[in-house]
């Protein structure tokens, strides 16, 4: 019997087991700049592989996702960050149109689907994989409502977290339903403005005015808790702003992994820190910049 090829997305889900465990290492020893050799070795490949990995996963040599994710290069982003909404801003981006690098445009709930806990509502989901482990994506007939990961073994619960947010909801498992937007949400070439990827927030009014600013935050960018509470209009409110972000149903299409603490650490993520540092190396990998490289190059 021949075996059915891999496809990209299987792909860079294996690819992503070896980068976790590279991803915590470098986490862990981060101020020590470790060699690809060290964290190869931590990770139980080859430098050689690790590299070739790291290339094809997200673009970029190991040295250069390690100089992507320091505390130094966070600092200098957070330091630019007022003017990152400002200009979303100034250049219209709060309309319907083109809010985000994957070209989404949303739309939201009634209020009071949202206050009976999604009573009568049909949600599909499915478990797909993802470069970022096991990805777990939901719809209605609106578009994409939920989108979370898993590490092995965590599917469950995963499920029961999401299911959580909407308990009178309907769940019907059709990964069918789900793995078109899946295949779109992970794969850069498919981010067309001309056909947009639809989502339906279903929150409070003021969680989904925060999810629609984080919308606004540009691929290799970043701000803090405190730029949105002001940019929401409650700029004594980054607490709230914080806990609304925590409860953002759909990861890294709403990129809620893109707001860091005031002083450019890496605070919680709901999904795991070692997976929002993933988020982070991958997309500067694909911001197509090239820069990282130029520092890879001169670090030696």
């Amino acid at each position: 019997m021949i075996a059915t090829p891999a496809t990209p997305l299987e792909i860079a889900a294996r690819d992503y087991d070896v980068v976790r465990r590279a991803v915590s290492y470098i986490s862990e020893h981060v101020r020590g700049q470790p060699e690809v050799e060290e964290i190869a070795a931590a990770s139980g490949v080859s430098s050689r592989a690790l590299t070739a990995l790291f290339r094809r996963w997200c673009g970029l040599t190991p040295k250069a996702f390690l100089q992507a994710v320091t505390l130094d290069r966070a600092r200098r982003i957070v330091a630019e960050c007022p003017n990152v909404l400002d200009a979303a801003f100034e250049l219209g981006l709060s309309g319907p149109g083109r809010l985000h690098d994957l070209f989404v445009v949303h739309e939201a709930m009634s209020p009071g689907e949202w206050k009976t806990g999604g009573a009568g509502l049909v949600i599909r989901y499915g478990f797909h994989p993802s470069p970022f482990g096991r990805a777990l994506a939901m719809s209605t007939a609106r578009g994409l409502c939920g989108l979370a990961f898993a590490d092995p073994g965590e599917e469950a619960a995963a499920l029961a977290d999401m299911g959580a947010r909407w308990p009178n909801a309907t769940y019907v498992e059709e990964p069918s339903a789900t793995a078109p937007l899946v295949a779109r949400i992970f794969d850069p070439a498919s981010w067309r403005d001309d056909q947009p990827l639809r989502i339906v927030f279903i929150g409070t009014d003021f969680e989904i005015q925060v999810w629609e600013t984080l919308l606004r935050i540009p691929m290799g960018q970043a701000t803090t808790y405190s730029s949105i509470a002001e940019h929401v209009g409650r700029p004594k409110a980054a607490r709230a702003v914080g806990a609304a972000i925590g409860k953002n149903p759909i990861s890294f299409v709403v990129p809620c992994h893109r707001v860091l603490g005031k002083s450019g650490d890496l605070t919680g993520y709901h999904w795991g820190l070692t997976r929002k540092r993933a988020i982070l190396g991958w997309e500067a990998g694909r911001s197509g910049t090239g820069r990282l490289e130029r520092l890879d190059s001169t670090a030696g």
